[in-house]
């Protein structure tokens, strides 16, 4: 099974095509397509590529399937004794993203996806209503 180790949003994350990752926001809209130009590791079934420090000419090409906010984090600081506390909250932006095609230095294709299983986030809703729908 081929992958890539990418770097995006000052975290590396292991991808293969088809995988669908929640990453920092991407200021580009839902169903527009992004690449990964900073790939650290490349792997197919047989050999495995390491940049120094990334791979020149590799690429990950993804998807934007949707901009969404994480659930909240409650930040809660109190000093003791002090009767002083202090209490808020936090959503952090996030782009979830499905990874289509993987591209080695040479352009060679190391793996990607069909146009048929590229599932937008609103086609996901639209099939659960109609699977969940009342009968009447």
């Amino acid at each position: 099974m081929s992958f890539a180790v990418i770097e995006t949003g000052g975290k590396q994350y292991k991808v293969s095509a088809s995988n669908i990752l929640k990453i920092e926001r991407l200021d580009i809209q839902k169903g527009g397509k992004v690449e990964f130009k900073k790939v650290l590791l490349l792997n197919d079934d047989k050999t495995t590529e390491v940049g120094n420090p990334t791979i020149n000419g590799a690429v990950v090409e993804g998807l934007i399937l949707d901009n969404i906010k994480d659930k909240k984090i409650i930040v809660f600081k109190k000093r003791r004794r002090q009767n002083s506390r202090k209490r808020y909250g936090h959503r952090q932006l996030l782009s979830k993203i499905q990874i289509t095609k993987i591209l080695s230095g040479n352009g060679k294709i190391v793996s990607e996806i069909n146009a048929e299983k590229i599932k937008l986030a609103s086609d996901i809703k639209k099939v659960k209503k109609q699977l969940f729908k009342k009968k009447t």
